[in-house]
């Protein structure tokens, strides 16, 4: 086998048609019928024949079981914050994956997300299947300025810029003075210009069914040999895409028949679209461009890489290719079929039910019609016609002779058929899972039972409506939210603002992990919301209890776990502004409030100021005091030192006395000076006199 070249574009447009081609003959010969019949059961039509004079009702099987299923399955990606979540790849990313969680949503919000599901999930219960398209557009902005009187050296300044284009200009010429006085000629210039301004946004767009083809071995789409999205664009949108007016202006008409696809819009819309004559402009004309996205080796190496390729008009004329990483088209089905692309429909398994109620519902009322109004037997020429035609209640007849009218009974049949078409019924409800007792519709299915039985029956046939849930988030919620993550962070340039937990934080994509791996929420398993609050609530009681218990370093529950558990009690009520109710708090914003107590805690609180004041007061109090019974003490001590002092001289006056006296009746001489001596003596030299006065030695 020779080795594989490089392509040119002639090659590359020969096979991407051919690819297209294919695809558009497999689903128009294949899918398209049954996708037109469905849209018609749904619309209250049938293919059973209708008989002149005969009832024409239809039992609108289709309409009323899509039409009951579409709320429950709304309601499950509704009401849960996050239907979708990023899973971290690491422990580092764990912050990262909340984030990008956050943002993701709040984007699809942005973008008008609850009409683009409800678009998506009504064409998978009708048509098989729901399709968005998710993508990075590159557009451009034109705005008119208009400049008067300008200078010279100011019109030139303008036509150097690049994103400028002059529509109109002018130039006059004044004679005016200069700075020298001397007269001069100065050119003013007036202008009308066109500026350019290149940018990009995140888009999400609802594809309907008959613009989105596959080819026919495709399982999905990223197997897909080819993958076609035609629609058709006016010459204006193709100029705002970069291409040439007079290229795309000069493009035919399709270059396939589509009458398919306009039966299919004309079934969707019911209208047709306007004539291409009455379309005066040429820049609004309209253009067939098909986006097909395939594996092709373009270089030559052998090895195939995805492509887009953008073919335009009758000839599949080639206007694009370039790189791309990924099918941007995310596929919604609620009963996908192993081993192929397109699986089943709700009107696929209920249209047949539809012909058969249909059938019996008209019996019916033609019984119970001919019943109230039998026909009758007339002799002829013996009554009066017009009187007969004349059905007035109480009407009068005029007959020739007695018995010229006769009525002809018709026995009541009906009572027998409705029970056939309750048991045609209960055969659809066991096909969808709808019943009357599900969403609590029947008395006498949930009469004398208990609660706990009630509920049971009720959610008897709510497991067909969570499989088709978890098929839908499985399939094309989590591939939707995959290309988000993934164009999110390819085409981000700046920071962006995003408001989280009442805060406006900036959110940087260019950061995170476009490999993240998304799990879903909804589905199986998941619970009515009645068993949600019941879990939430006890989860709640043990997180206090936990908390209360070992405080905020226990290690198991935070004040932001707590949070989120209130903030997930109130959306199941239908609160979602639990900011109302609750202060925002992140793990952040906890940290931070616990270094803040812990500093608190480290300086007295006014109790314990006052407590150490009359502390300190009692203890000053207490020093002075025992300053004041000290000095009391001196006090007595020179007190007590002045008496002994009396003493002592009342003592030497009592000695010289005595010794007078001695030498007078004895004649022996007394030493009075070493008597005094002795006497002046300390009987304590260790001691002061205070000592030994507070001792007690004096």
């Amino acid at each position: 086998m020779a080795k594989p070249e490089k392509m040119d574009e002639g090659q590359i447009q020969n096979i991407a048609s051919s690819a297209v081609a294919d695809a558009i003959d497999f689903v128009e010969s294949e899918i398209v019928s049954n996708r037109l019949k469905s849209q018609r059961y749904y619309d209250g039509e049938v293919d059973i024949g209708e008989e002149e004079g005969r009832s024409k009702i239809v039992a609108t099987k289709v309409r009323d079981t899509v039409r009951s299923i579409k709320p429950s399955l709304m309601r499950v990606f509704l009401t849960s914050e996050n239907p979708v979540e990023y899973v971290p790849m690491g422990a580092e990313d764990v912050a990262m994956a909340e984030q990008a969680t956050k943002f993701a949503h709040y984007k699809f919000n942005e973008l008008n997300g609850y009409r683009l599901l409800n678009d998506a999930i009504h064409d998978a219960l009708v048509k098989k299947t729901g399709i968005l398209k998710v993508y990075w557009e590159n557009y451009s902005e034109a705005e008119v300025y208009e400049y008067d009187n300008l200078t010279e050296e100011e019109y030139n300044l303008l036509l150097a810029e690049d994103d400028l284009e002059v529509v109109e200009k002018s130039k006059e010429t004044s004679v005016e003075i200069d700075e020298f006085g001397v007269d001069v000629e100065m050119p003013r210039y007036t202008l009308k210009v066109i500026r350019h301004s290149e940018s990009g946004k995140l888009c999400i767009d609802s594809v309907p069914p008959e613009e989105f083809y596959v080819d026919r071995n495709a399982k999905s789409v990223d197997d897909a040999y080819c993958v076609a999205h035609k629609r058709e664009l006016t010459v204006a949108e193709l100029v705002q895409m970069g291409y040439d007016f007079e290229t795309v202006s000069e493009l035919t008409g399709s270059s396939v028949d589509d009458t398919f696809s306009e039966a299919e819009q004309f079934e969707r819309t019911g209208y047709a679209e306007i004539d291409e004559e009455e379309r005066f402009d040429p820049s609004m004309k309209l253009i067939e461009v098909t986006e097909c996205y395939m594996k092709i080796d373009v270089y030559g190496t052998g090895e195939p890489v995805m492509h887009r390729i953008l073919l335009a008009g009758g000839r599949s004329t080639l206007l694009d290719y370039e790189p791309y990483s990924e099918v941007p088209f995310a596929v919604f089905e609620v009963d996908p079929e192993p081993h192929a692309f397109f699986g089943r429909s709700i009107a696929d398994l209920i249209m047949n039910d539809q012909d058969s109620s249909t059938a019996m519902l008209r019996g019916v009322l033609d019984n119970v019609a001919l019943v109230n109004n039998p026909a009758i037997d007339v002799v002829e020429g013996q009554a009066n016609i017009d009187d007969i035609l004349n059905n007035e209640i109480g009407a009068i007849r005029r007959v020739k002779t007695q018995g010229a009218i006769q009525a002809n009974p018709i026995p009541f049949v009906a009572g027998q058929t409705l029970q056939a078409i309750q048991y045609m019924d209960l055969q659809t409800e066991a096909k969808t899972g709808v019943t009357k007792a599900s969403v609590g519709l029947d008395p006498q299915a949930l009469q004398n039972q208990t609660a706990t039985g009630a509920q049971l029956t009720a959610q008897a046939g709510a497991g067909h409506v969570e499989v088709m849930a978890r098929n839908l988030a499985e399939g094309g919620m989590k591939r939707l939210f995959r290309l988000l993550l993934k164009l999110l962070v390819e085409n981000s340039d700046e920071e962006q603002l995003m408001r989280l937990n009442g805060q406006y934080i900036p959110i940087d994509p260019r950061s995170w992990n476009s490999s993240m791996d998304v799990t879903v929420n909804v589905g199986i398993g998941m619970g009515k919301d009645e068993m949600k609050l019941a879990s939430l609530n006890q989860a709640l009681q043990m997180q206090m209890q936990i908390y209360q218990g070992y405080g905020a370093s226990n290690g198991l529950v935070t004040l932001t776990q707590i949070r989120n558990t209130l903030g997930d009690i109130l959306a199941l009520g239908g609160i979602r502004n639990a900011d109302r109710y609750f202060n925002p708090l992140t793990p952040e914003m906890e940290q931070a409030l616990i270094q803040q107590q812990m500093q608190n805690a480290q300086q007295p609180t006014p109790e314990q100021m006052i407590a150490q004041a009359q502390v300190e007061a009692a203890s000053v109090t207490a020093q002075a005091k025992a300053q004041s019974d000290l000095m009391k003490m001196e006090i007595d001590a020179q007190k007590a030192l002045a008496q002994d002092d009396r003493e002592r001289d009342k003592m030497d006056q009592e000695l010289l006395l005595k010794a007078v006296e001695i030498l007078g009746k004895y004649g022996t001489s007394v030493d009075v000076e070493r008597i005094k001596q002795m006497q002046k003596s300390p009987r304590y030299p260790d001691q002061t006199p205070t000592e030994a006065v507070v001792g007690g030695r004096y």
